[in-house]
């Protein structure tokens, strides 16, 4: 078992990471910003919290791995 650190500055570093691995894969695709939020069906709010790291829900997370066609493992791994 691991254990916490004392302060959740990490969930800010790892959720922008994720946010940071959508991008990245996103524009290997050659995919627009555009593309994606019509794509997963998601709003353009939505896209830009999850890409800049901030809180969201997993079924948005789930829905944009199915669109990039990749595992969900890829993004949120590390």
């Amino acid at each position: 078992m691991h254990v916490l650190p004392d302060d959740d500055s990490w969930i800010a570093e790892e959720l922008r990471a994720i946010g940071d691995r959508i991008r990245a894969e996103r524009e290997r695709q050659n995919l627009t910003q555009e593309q994606l939020i019509l794509a997963a069906r998601i709003d353009r709010v939505t896209l830009w919290r999850v890409e800049t790291g901030e809180e969201w829900k997993a079924s948005t997370l789930l829905r944009i791995a199915r669109v990039l066609g990749i595992p969900l493992s890829d993004l949120v791994g590390g």
